[in-house]
């Protein structure tokens, strides 16, 4: 693949430090952003590289980023170290494809050395038949999130653009239960016209393997910026087609900072439904996350348009300190919420894969 320069571009000036938070944020030795927002939950993408290119996420031209603009496995280190310190207590290792990192173990290895409620992985599936899941469990991975958009062979073809299969994650699904992964949750991208008849029968396939599945509205973040509201099917819509299947029971007591609504089935079935909603029921207001990109950019939303770039600071040798303010400035400039209803929304210029899941 081509590492010539990647064909988006942060609207921030790398060169350019967040603004300053005042004091009393850099006294609270937290992440907070300027609502009252506690960071609690970090994203941390580990590459830009996948072996897929999604039709909602990369166009098959799509450019990585140099090598050398990624971080180091010692960056993804301190920083994870230090916003543990901050009070984060859910890290998920995102990409690109994660499990395409050549120092995935040893980096799971330092990770699940940390004092953290929760460390999960999103990924594929497609790789995991050659990877040492009982030791990723062993070593503090405490859980594993797949993607399967289609059960028809055709489509994920069409979808993914690779010669990959549904029965892939099936047998991901089989390799992670094994390495004694529970919850396993499998996230679908619902896109209009392309699988959003198959909501029922992905229903079927949560009862028939015992998974959580979770259906994601499609989000302004595709590389060819072809996304529109029109093709969005909104969280009642995939209530409405799974209930006309079966009888869908929520569960009451989610955590209110949980991103998805979620439901059993009434009929006692194994098995779960998640809804994540960002588009017809946003639900920034409770948004305790953080996103660090493979090259070092903090992101306070999924949406931003401001990223404010770390690397220089970890690679002119900045000391804790250091990273700390930085981390609790660009924390403070977190937006109240996205914006996509509004008029004037436009795209990121990043894709999904250069942010991270």
């Amino acid at each position: 693949m081509s590492t010539s320069l990647p064909i988006f571009n942060a609207t921030s000036n790398d060169a350019t430090p967040p603004p300053a938070a005042p004091d009393e944020s850099r006294a609270s030795n937290h992440l907070l952003d300027s609502h009252g927002r506690v960071i609690r939950d970090l994203r941390l993408s580990i590459t830009d590289r996948c072996n897929y290119r999604c039709i909602y996420c990369m166009d098959p031209d799509f450019r990585y980023m140099p090598k050398r603009e990624l971080l180091s496995f010692d960056e993804y280190i301190t920083l994870a170290r230090i916003c543990v310190g901050l009070g984060v207590e859910k890290l998920r290792i995102t990409g690109g494809e994660p499990t395409m990192y050549s120092r995935l173990n040893e980096l799971i290895d330092e990770l699940g050395q940390l004092p953290i409620r929760d460390l999960a992985m999103t990924t594929n599936g497609s790789l995991l038949e050659t990877k040492p899941l009982a030791r990723w469990r062993k070593a503090g991975l405490h859980r594993i999130t797949l993607s399967l958009d289609s059960l028809d062979p055709d489509k994920v073809k069409a979808i993914t653009r690779t010669k990959t299969s549904a029965d892939t994650v099936v047998r991901a699904i089989e390799l992670a239960r094994e390495a004694g992964f529970d919850p396993i949750k499998v996230n679908s991208v619902v896109m209009k016209d392309v699988n959003d008849n198959e909501l029922a029968d992905f229903a079927d396939f949560a009862r028939t393997h015992d998974i959580d599945m979770r259906f994601i509205e499609f989000m302004p973040l595709d590389s060819s910026h072809a996304w529109e509201r029109s093709k969005v099917i909104t969280a009642d819509q995939i209530i409405e087609a799974i209930s006309a299947r079966h009888e869908l029971v929520p569960i009451k007591g989610n955590d209110p900072h949980s991103t998805s609504l979620n439901f059993t089935f009434a009929d006692g079935a194994p098995g779960r439904i998640g809804i994540i909603a960002p588009v017809s029921r946003p639900f920034c207001g409770a948004c305790s996350r953080l996103r660090i990109t493979a090259d070092g950019k903090i992101r306070p939303c999924l949406f931003s348009h401001q990223e404010w770039d770390i690397r220089p600071v970890l690679r002119r040798g900045g000391s804790d300190e250091d990273i700390i303010a930085f981390l609790q400035d660009a924390t403070w400039t977190k937006k109240k919420g996205h914006g996509i209803s509004e008029a004037g929304f436009t795209q990121p210029s990043r894709t999904m894969s250069a942010i991270g899941g």
